[in-house]
């Protein structure tokens, strides 16, 4: 299978169906999430195998759903696109897959239970983004972050499964998937604020702005001052406070999910520290975590998974 599949896959979300094998669906998958979330993709690495690539398959379908709205293609996106969307997400948890990743993604909901509740929920935080590019206060994009990220939270969970069969810790074991998709989310609105500012998106809210006498004009002149690192600051603390929720649902998984859930959670916080380190410069520089770092922090990762 042609690797270059992989960057034409995701910005065509409606692929006739191919002669894709159930496996060659699978390796799709990995070589979208390997290509597009690196960090992510590192910690997918330490699940087992069947797990490993269900996340892919979810990965993967995320993706495609995010290209409806970011992608080459976005300006044709509508909501009956986003309809038609959901409707083929449905066809696909009844067995009938209509795209090569998507074939994945039947199998991964037959092994796994997988609910197709946080998938639509998605699909309507893409709604958000054809109908927003401001948000008011942190209530609203509270709603947005869940939508887009705090969903994949759920996703991952019924795959990671719980060690308890406890409903309540269940409960608070989806409470904590969810606050670190979240806490992930709002890392990438922070990392990512220069590249949205370009498209005339400002996901920072309105009010909190204001509060700090930052205006939308100053973010989209890229003004790095004392009021930008005081409100990065503000932000920056926020999302460590959802990081440090879901760490109080890592021991809740199953043993074999919790060293890449910890990873996943250490690697992606770190970028927080890279923000920080860059001086609160996300106009021009993008944060990153060097790989040399992301190795390291692995064996911390499996220990905290010991303990958890």
């Amino acid at each position: 299978m042609p690797t270059a599949l992989v960057k034409q896959l995701p910005l065509k979300p409606s692929l006739p169906p191919l002669e894709f094998s159930l496996s060659e669906s699978y390796e799709l998958c990995r070589q979208i999430t390997a290509h597009y979330a690196k960090t992510f993709y590192l910690g997918t690495l330490l699940l087992p195998l069947e797990k490993r690539k269900a996340v892919w398959a979810i990965y993967a379908w995320c993706r495609r759903t995010d290209e409806l709205v970011d992608g080459l293609n976005a300006t044709n996106t509508t909501l009956d696109t986003l309809r038609n969307w959901e409707q083929q997400l449905e066809l696909t948890f009844m067995g009938q897959p209509s795209s090569p990743t998507d074939i994945a993604l039947a199998d991964a909901v037959q092994k796994f239970p997988i609910p197709i509740q946080p998938f639509q929920d998605m699909i309507a935080g893409m709604e958000m983004d054809l109908s927003y590019d401001r948000y008011t206060s942190f209530d609203d994009l509270h709603l947005y972050c869940y939508r887009v990220a705090g969903t994949v939270g759920l996703m991952s969970a019924a795959v990671m499964g719980f060690a308890t069969d406890d409903p309540k810790a269940i409960s608070q074991g989806m409470e904590a998937a969810i606050a670190l998709g979240i806490a992930m989310q709002l890392t990438n609105i922070l990392r990512d604020i220069g590249e949205d500012a370009q498209r005339g998106r400002i996901y920072l809210p309105q009010e909190e702005l204001a509060y700090f006498d930052y205006t939308d004009a100053d973010l989209l002149a890229g003004v790095v001052d004392e009021r930008w690192v005081n409100l990065m600051q503000f932000q920056i603390e926020r999302a460590r406070q959802f990081y440090a929720k879901a760490e109080r649902g890592v021991g809740l998984l199953s043993q074999d999910a919790r060293w890449p859930v910890w990873a996943s959670l250490i690697l992606y916080r770190d970028i927080l520290q890279a923000i920080e380190a860059n001086g609160y410069q996300v106009f021009s520089r993008r944060a990153y975590v060097p790989t040399a770092k992301k190795i390291l922090s692995l064996p911390w990762a499996w220990l905290r998974a010991q303990i958890s």
